[in-house]
């Protein structure tokens, strides 16, 4: 068959944003405020992004429930969660900015709760030293997606919903244009533009059991990955302490840690509270990666609950607190677990929640390794090390969102469109319409279940190195039959033909996860080894870069960027204790500014 003969759609655009959460949403915005004509692409529907999982609230140093709060105090404890592996320069970004994006998130309509003075109300989390978080009851991320998403329609940015993109196009070393097809109908599309900043979240569904939906493939970190895209931190993935347990099919969705924020308990089967023994100082409040390994220690020492798990009791806090501040979660739990939170605990597991690695990126503008190329939100990496803290990924999303679009709009406006090369057009034709023809007898939805229990056991919560090599050649194993799949039908409405090209993508990142995962023997962070417990401190002054070497994947090392002094020297000063709760404090409204 001649494939350049197959029809397929070409539009042309400025800056074509592919993934449609609150990092595309925001970067969309940036880059047609520099004049850049914008496309968006998002595999799903627009308003159902990942975003909205975010519950708890927006990471930002407002000052306005704990006054001594600061961006410096903030900076230091995104640096210590992530076990000082991050990039300083991002994670300084991050706390100097997310204040006036907050405030920005507001003149785009977002609406929070609110202190008895007016000010935007501040909640608890983990490891946290004030309360901080910006919230909307237990329904942040939610409105932080609908206030974006009516900017994007306000200023006319054009949606292409329920298409998928699968290859980057390049001229010569530069991204120019990415190929894909629409899911409805299954036919081809390729976009050529002059700058593309990818924002399509994170690989979640590598693993068995996760809170992230469908759409959590890695697909835009192996996109670039293939593309030449370099690949930092892959081994450090977060679990989330507390996803739900029972029943079966709700297993590993997640359970928002503002339910900790607004005061619940971690019980073990015999009603103790565990966390006292683990964190005695920040309790249920200790940062993601010490409480999930501390439910994981109570299963694992037989005190856990019936279904494995541990007990997060809010009942203390009487009904009408519960349905005010955690109205989703009281919801989510009658609806699918028949639990009355109000009366009786939530049972809980760790859930794969987060990726800490991701493209390699500069700091200030989201520029990856490739010319043409942007990243920003969970798709980046560097920002969070090797933990992250929670409701920083909000802020993150809002800081590089708008970082990566102005630079990318400043980018397209020096160059000009590249040449769509027709052989990779047709190259990217043959690997999608493979799976509908020839004699192969490999089903693609086994294959992802393989993999998804391979990654659970071999490379999830506790690791070693026996494992760890296992899983590796169990993947090696399936890239191999991955290539002899077959899908029946036709392309239209045909999920296990999306299902064959997302095959690929999910064994490359988990691929760089475990290759990585081996190499780093040392516990740190989220990456714990049950045959490497402590920290090596050599190691701790390294990242692990992934890189495509000939279609193979490959691993490098780079020294962790060096502080400057003045940054330094905050780590040499004693931390701020957590400030004991107290009324919001009654000076007046800080002032809703947005900054040129």
């Amino acid at each position: 068959m001649d494939l350049l003969s197959e029809d397929f759609q070409s539009l042309t655009t400025d800056v074509l944003v592919i993934g449609a959460g609150g990092a595309g949403l925001r970067a969309a915005i940036e880059a047609a405020a520099a004049g850049a004509r914008v496309d968006i692409v998002c595999k799903s529907l627009l308003g159902k992004a990942h975003t909205v999982m975010a519950e708890g609230g927006i990471a930002a140093a407002l000052g306005n429930v704990d006054a001594e709060d600061n961006w410096q105090v903030h900076f230091q404890d995104t640096m210590r969660g992530g076990q000082l592996i991050n990039n300083w320069r991002m994670a300084e970004l991050h706390a100097r900015e997310s204040p006036d994006r907050v405030y920005e998130l507001e003149t785009y309509g977002a609406i929070f709760d609110r202190t008895p003075d007016g000010r935007i109300l501040q909640r608890a989390f983990g490891a946290h030293t004030y309360r901080r978080l910006c919230h909307v009851g237990d329904r942040t991320g939610l409105e932080m997606i609908r206030s974006l998403q009516d900017r994007v329609v306000q200023l006319g940015i054009e949606v292409h919903m329920e298409v998928t993109l699968t290859r980057l196009l390049k001229d010569g070393d530069r991204v120019v244009g990415a190929f894909g097809y629409n899911r409805v109908d299954g036919r081809f599309v390729a976009f050529r533009c002059k700058a593309i900043i990818m924002a399509t979240g994170g690989w979640g569904r590598i693993f068995k059991v996760t809170s992230n939906s469908w759409e959590g493939t890695g697909d835009g970190v192996a996109m670039g990955f293939d593309a030449g895209a370099e690949v930092l931190d892959p081994e450090m993935v977060q679990f989330h302490p507390t996803g739900m347990v029972w029943p079966p099919g709700v297993r590993g969705i997640l359970v928002t840690e503002a339910v900790r924020g607004e005061g619940g308990y971690l019980k073990n089967r015999d009603g103790k509270r565990f966390m006292l023994d683990y964190d005695p100082k920040k309790k249920e409040l200790s940062s993601r990666d010490v409480v999930a390994r501390s439910i994981y220690k109570e299963v694992e020492a037989g005190r856990g609950t019936e279904h494995g798990g541990a007990n997060l009791d809010v009942t203390h806090l009487g009904a009408e607190k519960i349905k005010k501040k955690l109205p989703s979660m009281y919801e989510q739990f009658l609806r699918l677990a028949d639990v009355d939170i109000t009366k009786e605990p939530m049972e809980v597991a760790p859930t794969i929640h987060y990726a800490m690695g991701g493209l390699r990126v500069e700091a200030e503008t989201g520029a990856t390794t490739l010319p043409g190329l942007y990243a920003a939100g969970e798709v980046a990496a560097g920002l969070h090390g090797a933990n992250r803290l929670g409701g920083n990924s909000l802020s993150d999303l809002l800081v590089f969102g708008r970082r990566a679009g102005a630079a990318a709009g400043a980018y397209q406006r020096e160059a000009g469109l590249g040449r769509l090369d027709e052989s990779q057009i047709a190259e990217e034709q043959e690997t999608l319409l493979r799976p509908l023809g020839g004699n192969g007898n490999e089903n693609p939805y086994l294959l992802q279940q393989q993999l998804q229990q391979s990654m659970q056991d071999g490379a999830g919560l506790a690791r070693e190195e026996k494992g760890l090599k296992a899983c590796l050649d169990e993947i090696l194993e399936l890239r191999q039959r991955a290539r002899r799949v077959r899908v029946p039908g036709s392309r239209r409405y045909n999920p296990g033909w999306h299902t064959a090209r997302d095959l690929p993508f999910m064994l490359t990142i988990a691929e760089a996860i475990v290759r990585a995962a081996i190499e780093r023997r040392e516990s740190r962070g989220a990456h714990w080894r049950l045959d490497y417990l402590e920290k090596d401190e050599a190691l701790g002054r390294l990242n692990f870069i992934a890189y495509n070497d000939g279609g193979q994947v490959k691993l490098k090392q780079r020294p962790v960027p060096e502080m400057p002094p003045e940054l330094a020297k905050l780590f040499q000063e004693p931390t701020p204790s957590p400030a004991p709760p107290k009324p919001p404090a009654t000076r007046p409204p800080s002032p809703k500014r947005v900054p040129a």
